[in-house]
């Protein structure tokens, strides 16, 4: 089944990836190598990143930017790739449990233009946890914790 973009656009999304699924992270081996096409650098415009344990959370917040990486699947590795991160992400559409919740959004390529594509962003109940005592990460770059 192919995704569905909120549009009503049926082609499939890329993803935009902003922790342990970006280069040189645990699970970017794990998940993706051999599955993408094209792995760029790109910012979701309108949220901010809050550490986890061991991973990072995306919330939305106006004036802030979240630095990461547009991953477009090889087509035949779409729907497999869509299931296993939904996994990871331990993301079932419509679970009042998740963590994240899979969402389309605007993200800008560095090298230029708009693409739409798959974020996982804190569920609600997380995101306003987050807010309330959560650390940020500065800058919105997972990769400047080092």
């Amino acid at each position: 089944m192919i995704a569905e973009d909120p549009r009503g656009d049926a082609r499939p999304l890329p993803f935009f990836v902003y922790g342990t699924l970006r280069p040189g992270e645990p699970n970017h081996d794990l998940y993706l190598r051999g599955r993408t096409l094209a792995e760029e650098p790109g910012q979701l415009a309108g949220a901010v990143l809050y550490a986890g344990p061991g991973y990072p959370y995306a919330v939305e917040e106006p004036g802030e930017t979240v630095r990461g990486d547009v991953v477009t699947a090889r087509p035949e590795a779409y729907e497999h790739l869509l299931a296993a991160l939904d996994r990871l992400e331990e993301y079932v559409p419509g679970d009042p449990r998740n963590l994240y919740e899979r969402t389309a959004r605007d993200v800008v390529r560095a090298a230029g233009g708009t693409v739409r594509a798959w974020v996982y962003l804190a569920a609600p109940g997380v995101a306003a946890r987050l807010r309330d005592g959560g650390t940020r990460i500065a800058g919105g770059d997972w990769l400047s914790r080092r």
